[in-house]
Parts: C-alpha cells; sequence; structure tokens
C-alpha cells in the first residue's frame, strides 16, 4: 500500500508512488518548439491531459494499485491569488481518483512539493518539526521563504524574499536558447561552465533581502555580442546566481538566527551552484537532481504524512 502523488507544473507531468519509505516516479517533459523560451498555457494543459493517464499506468504497473490517499499540488504557492491552469490538470485527475478509489485526496502547493521533496532526499525530513528556511529556485521562482509545521498541510510557508522581476531559472533558460540549446536549458548550461576556468566575484545589491537578476540577463547577452566564449559565459551566470543566492541567504540569518536552510527547485541541482553555496553556509542541505527538478514525489510524502495525523 502506498500513497499517489500527482503534480502538473509547466515544465513536466509527474506522478509518484510512496511506499516503504520510497518513492518511485514517472515523469515527462512537456515538448517545447526549438528556438522557444516555455509554453503557453493552453499547450501546457493539452500535453499533461495526454501524458498523465500514459504516465498514470506506467507507474501502477510497477507500484500496484493499492492506493490509501492522493497528493496533489494545486497551485504554484500558498500565496493568496496564486494560480496557474497547469494545475488544474492535475487536480481535476487528483479528484476522479479519490472519489473512485474512495480515499482522501491532500492539497498542496506546488512549492510545497519541491520543499518536501528536497527534504526526503536529503534526509533531513526532521526540519518538519521545527522552523527551517527554504529556497525555491527555478524556471518560475527565486523565492526564499520561512516554513514551520501546520496541522492542515504538514507544513506552511512564509514569504522571506524574492527575485522581484527576472528568475533565476528564466536567466538560464533565455541564456541557452540564445546558445541553440533546447528549453529547458539548465543541464547544457551546466555542461558548458564545467570547460570555463575562469572564476567570477560578484558584487551583489539586495534590497531588503530581495535580488534583481534582469540585469544578468543584459550582461550575458553582451558578452556573447562581444566574443567571449559560451562556457565563460554561461559559468558567470551560474557564478552569479550562485553569489546572490548566497547572499539572500545571509541576509536572512542575520534576521533569523543560525537555522538550517533547505535549497529546492530545478535550478539548485546544479553542482557548480550547490558546491559555491556549500562553501560559504553552513547547515545548508541539497536534494539530488530527481528530487531538485519538478517531480510529484514531494506531494506523495506529504500525503503519507497527513494521512498518518
Amino acid at each position: 500500500m502506498g500513497f499517489l502523488g500527482i503534480d502538473t507544473s509547466n515544465y513536466t507531468t509527474s506522478v509518484a508512488f510512496f511506499g516503504n519509505n520510497s518513492i518511485t516516479q514517472e515523469k515527462r517533459l512537456l515538448p517545447v518548439k526549438t528556438g522557444e523560451k516555455g509554453l503557453r498555457q493552453s499547450d501546457a494543459v493539452f500535453h499533461h491531459t495526454k501524458a498523465y493517464p500514459e504516465l498514470l499506468c506506467e507507474l501502477l504497473s510497477r507500484c500496484g494499485t493499492d492506493i490509501k490517499a492522493v497528493g496533489v499540488s494545486v497551485t504554484p504557492t500558498t500565496q493568496e491569488g496564486s494560480y496557474m491552469p497547469c494545475f488544474a490538470v492535475g487536480e481535476s485527475f487528483a479528484r476522479a481518483l479519490s472519489c473512485a478509489l474512495n480515499v482522501k485526496l491532500y492539497t498542496y502547493s506546488h512549492q510545497q512539493g519541491h520543499i518536501a521533496a528536497a527534504l526526503y532526499s536529503a534526509k533531513k525530513t526532521e526540519l518538519l518539526n521545527e522552523k527551517f528556511l527554504a529556497f525555491h529556485i527555478s524556471g518560475g521562482t527565486t523565492d526564499l521563504v520561512m516554513c514551520e509545521p501546520c496541522e492542515e498541510s504538514v507544513f506552511k510557508t512564509t514569504p522571506v524574499s524574492s527575485s522581484t522581476d527576472l528568475k533565476a531559472g528564466q536567466a538560464v533558460d533565455r541564456l541557452g536558447v540564445k546558445l541553440g540549446f533546447p528549453f529547458p536549458a539548465g543541464v547544457e548550461i551546466e555542461k558548458l561552465a564545467l570547460n570555463s576556468q575562469k572564476e567570477y566575484k560578484n558584487k551583489i545589491k539586495l534590497i531588503n533581502g530581495s535580488c534583481s537578476l534582469s540585469g544578468i540577463q543584459n550582461k550575458c547577452e553582451k558578452m556573447i555580442s562581444d566574443g567571449e566564449k559560451q562556457e565563460d559565459t554561461a559559468k558567470y551566470l551560474l557564478s552569479y546566481i550562485a553569489d546572490t543566492v548566497i547572499a539572500m541567504t545571509k541576509h536572512a540569518l542575520c534576521e533569523y538566527g543560525d537555522i538550517p536552510i533547505i535549497y529546492a527547485g530545478g535550478v539548485m541541482s546544479n553542482k557548480i551552484i550547490q558546491n559555491k553555496i556549500g562553501n560559504e553556509i553552513k547547515n545548508s542541505f541539497f536534494a539530488e537532481p530527481q528530487f531538485s527538478c519538478d517531480n510529484a514525489g514531494g506531494v506523495a510524502f506529504l500525503a503519507s504524512l497527513q494521512h498518518k495525523e
């Protein structure tokens, strides 16, 4: 017996099964045309609707159909007004399954799922019993939130700081597309940057702990037009993102004290960024790549915890 998790983000269709203290996943990236920087929501909804039944069949053929409860991400974050149509696909499937199987349905935000998956992967799930800080850094967010226990949804999040304009994942993907890589481009940008021998010292300016990343896209485009090596441009971008996250982290720790901090989201699977942050910030934890990028594992895990309670 186990718990089914469903997540239909703007990047990935994902289903997961949590049972016997392990997570099994089936995921599929949404197709993006060459040269495009993302998907329209209507296209994302279509691709989720098409992919979900196939992925669910594959997952249940591996894990069985004895499901205790269903967990699903229904909004990007828990903040008022947070909404994206793509999550409605997962919610509709989850509600139908919950009714057909006569099992409980638990709803979460996509961000909660990311944080829970990172905690599970880093083997730090005990942090759910206390206050901790969490970054969620991906194509749509560069957010730092305070997390604390909550009966209604295992834990709740309160915004601390964020990017006021361009998000870190957007900067990575836009550079990747500019260089001819498929979207999303995080893996290719990391491979490229690993060929660079340069080291960059970046001066980061924050306003009340929040950052601005809009200038980094212009800087990278200028580096390309000036003929600098692609690998150096990629290295500069990743080092700037890492230094920005470090600055945001230190600002938050000065305010909230020396508490644990978990780094979640697809951008945080980058080893260059991880290593730079890990060398600067103690008591910091990271997820493995399969639990950093969009996944349903976190909501399946949260459903198991909430069901037990």
